[in-house]
């Protein structure tokens, strides 16, 4: 039986369109002739995720990323469609990292330990994991700090390369040679001092050493001398001491006797404090010999009688 030109061409066209299907599908990640599990994740965003995106375990893929829709909160709802002979634990964790230093993201599962297996249509938790640019943040922070430093270094590099600082600069090593040279010189006066004066330094080192040996021979009788002048002059201040508080305790004593004395009446200290007659005469004979220098004062003829001619006759007034 013959076929007809266009049953070929018919025929060729439906592979043709079958393959473009499978073809694309191949290169979306769609699996064609093996059944899927749709699982659900859903994360705040998904930043560089996109459909067809692998999902890895250990780095091997068992799956792609199937849908991505937007729910009414904001949040992204991914739908990952899981080859049927790879079995989830529900307690999953399908954790959204980075891939590349473009941003590209890939959704990474972590197995659970629950003994229940995810059907088709379960939702797994979630985890973002921070993308290699945001990790990178810190680093570029010291980055710049580096750059900031960098840019004062060269700042100061240029100021040392200005002509007036190297002119400085020239006269300070200058300056610094002459100051070498000038110790140089001096280093060789001592030198030659210390030689033509070698033999009387090793005399000295050597009474020196002699004196110090002197010293260490006799250092308990040293030791005895100190010593003993210490228990003398303890000896003595104590005496002192003990000498000074006896004179003073002495003349205490001998004033407060005196004080008694006194008190008592006796001496005459004691009778002309203690005896109110003695007292009252002597008041009397006070206010007297006041009366009297009064009266020779006012009536000195009353009591001194002179002539300028001498031999009068004294008459009384």
């Amino acid at each position: 039986m013959k076929i007809k030109n266009e049953t070929k061409v018919g025929i060729l066209a439906a592979l043709a369109i079958t393959l473009l299907i499978i073809g694309y599908n191949f290169l979306k990640g769609n699996s064609i002739f093996t059944k899927e599990t749709k699982l659900y994740a859903t994360y705040p965003q998904v930043d560089g995720l996109t459909v067809s995106k692998p999902v890895l375990i250990n780095g091997f893929q068992i799956g792609r990323v199937a849908a991505l829709e937007l729910q009414g909160d904001g949040s992204i709802k991914a739908t990952l469609s899981i080859q049927s002979q790879y079995e989830i634990p529900k307690n999953s964790v399908a954790r959204l990292e980075s891939t590349d230093l473009l941003g590209g993201k890939a959704i990474m599962l972590t197995l659970g330990n629950d003994k229940n297996i995810a059907q088709d249509g379960d939702a797994l938790q979630t985890n973002v994991q921070k993308g290699l640019m945001e990790s990178m943040q810190p680093v570029q922070k010291k980055a710049e700090l580096i750059i900031a430093k960098m840019d004062s270094i060269l700042s100061s590099v240029n100021t040392i390369l200005n002509p007036n600082f190297q002119k400085n600069i020239d006269k300070s090593f200058t300056s610094i040679a002459s100051t070498l040279g000038s110790l140089e010189a001096t280093s060789k006066k001592v030198d030659n001092l210390v030689g033509s004066e070698s033999s009387k330094l090793s005399a000295i080192l050597s009474n020196v050493e002699a004196i110090t040996a002197n010293f260490k021979n006799n250092g308990q009788k040293i030791d005895a001398i100190l010593a003993n002048i210490n228990n003398v002059t303890d000896k003595f201040a104590a005496l002192n001491f003990q000498q000074t508080v006896t004179n003073a305790n002495k003349a205490v004593a001998d004033l407060q006797t005196m004080i008694n004395d006194i008190k008592g009446g006796k001496g005459t200290l004691g009778a002309l404090l203690n005896d109110k007659q003695m007292y009252d005469n002597l008041n009397n004979a006070s206010k007297n010999l006041d009366a009297l220098m009064i009266d020779l004062k006012a009536n000195p003829k009353r009591y001194v009688h002179f002539s300028v001619f001498g031999g009068g006759n004294k008459k009384d007034n």
